[in-house]
């Protein structure tokens, strides 16, 4: 059997990015305090044309604001001050790309301007440069006054730009101090769980699980990091019994009847793995890594004309699932096509060149065919890889490696 830790990583059911996006808005949602405004306002009257921009802004009227504040550059083209209220303008509106357009020059004029600074990496973030917006927090940490409402708010943001970058282990102490300080906060909670998850801190998790569960004892989200962590710790019942709890909670949570179903296909539990597999296509049709383990599991019970069409709708879903590839060879093979089989070998062994399965099968299709030398070549192979035997369910269920910025 392949190495299950090749075979996939969870993503492929979008379910990771809508964790990840989902929770860098939310948590990042509540700290869009755009201070400069209020720094701005404070200023003493210059012209009748700033009061009605500001009080064309506070009436929510931006379009009517914005063109009072270019009015008022064109008589004041060095007002930071102007300029700092058309980057807010275009924030509230979520026309980041222009928001830091104007912060940028507001900071090119007064690069001492209280809270600018912070909203301009706020606004970095919400278009989707984490990276730079990371570079603009943390200088500001580094001079923040031990046990502000600043620090704290700069915990958070910095935390959350390494969680953005999949810096999961950078993440995790910026996330646990803001946990400490607020534990009642379960989006952190949540998002340091998957840190400490994606870091190999896998004690970690259960002990945040924990924590997660005095404040929703019924988060299926939180039962499936139990699981994936159980697993890692070689904890197959436990890990089982998890997700089994997250099925409960919420049948319809993205993944959990595959994580279930994977569980019980590494043990080779095939009977009951199938209806899991079933299930987590039912909540979504297209799940092609389900698709492949149920053709999978199916085809290790001896029902090769049931494997067949779900492995070739996985293939037309993501074409880069060496295990579908090399289960719809073993069909064409036993079914004596042996063009096709060799068609799909090859790719599964561009796919996967280090798989001893692949290499196996190959050699047994040469020999059938009567390419000794082929066959050989393809046994030597297979003997000469050392394959580590890793079925741990968190390659299952990482996210894909495109990018999960907002914005994007």
């Amino acid at each position: 059997m392949e190495s299950t830790a090749r075979r996939f990583y969870l993503g492929n059911s979008t379910a990771s990015r809508r964790v990840d996006c989902g929770r860098l808005f939310f948590i990042i949602a509540g700290l869009s305090l755009l201070t400069c405004a209020g720094s701005a306002q404070s200023v003493v009257s210059r012209a009748d044309s700033r009061q009605t921009a500001i009080s064309l802004e506070q009436q929510g009227k931006f379009g009517e604001a914005e063109s009072a504040w270019c009015s008022y550059l064109s008589a004041h083209p060095s007002s930071f001050e102007a300029y700092a209220h058309l980057g807010l303008l275009e924030a509230r509106q979520e026309h980041y790309p222009d928001a830091v357009r104007f912060y940028r020059k507001a900071l090119a004029i007064g690069p001492a301007i209280p809270g600018l600074r912070l909203d301009l990496g706020l606004a970095l973030f919400k278009e989707g440069q984490i990276q730079q917006a990371l570079a603009e927090f943390e200088p500001l940490f580094k001079s923040a006054p031990a046990a502000s409402a600043e620090r704290q708010r700069l915990l958070i943001l910095i935390g959350m730009c390494h969680y953005g970058l999949r810096q999961y282990s950078q993440a995790a102490p910026y996330l646990k101090e803001v946990a400490d300080k607020d534990p009642t906060n379960l989006p952190i909670l949540m998002a340091l769980a998957h840190s400490y998850l994606w870091s190999k801190q896998y004690q970690q998790v259960l002990d945040t699980y924990r924590e997660i569960l005095l404040l929703n004892a019924e988060s299926a989200e939180a039962d499936m990091l139990a699981g994936e962590a159980s697993d890692e710790l070689k904890d197959y019942s436990g890990a089982v019994a998890q997700f089994r709890a997250a099925e409960k909670a919420d049948p319809h949570m993205p993944d959990v009847h595959f994580g279930l179903g994977y569980l019980l296909w590494t043990k080779r539990r095939y009977p009951e793995a199938v209806p899991e597999f079933e299930a987590e296509l039912e909540n979504d049709p297209n799940h092609a890594q389900a698709l492949t383990y149920l053709g999978d599991s199916n085809l290790q019970l001896g029902h090769p004309e049931i494997a067949a069409p779900l492995l070739e709708k996985a293939i037309r879903i993501d074409p880069t699932i060496e295990l579908a590839h090399l289960d719809l060879g073993i069909v064409d093979a036993n079914a004596g096509r042996p063009n096709d089989a060799l068609r799909e070998f090859q790719i599964a062994s561009r796919i996967a060149p280090n798989d001893v399965d692949v290499h196996w099968h190959l050699g047994r299709l040469y020999r059938q065919m009567g390419k000794k030398d082929a066959a050989r070549a393809e046994f030597d192979k297979a003997r000469s890889i050392t394959q580590a035997a890793d079925t741990a369910l968190i390659n299952k269920m990482k996210p894909r490696p495109e990018s999960q910025i907002p914005g994007r």
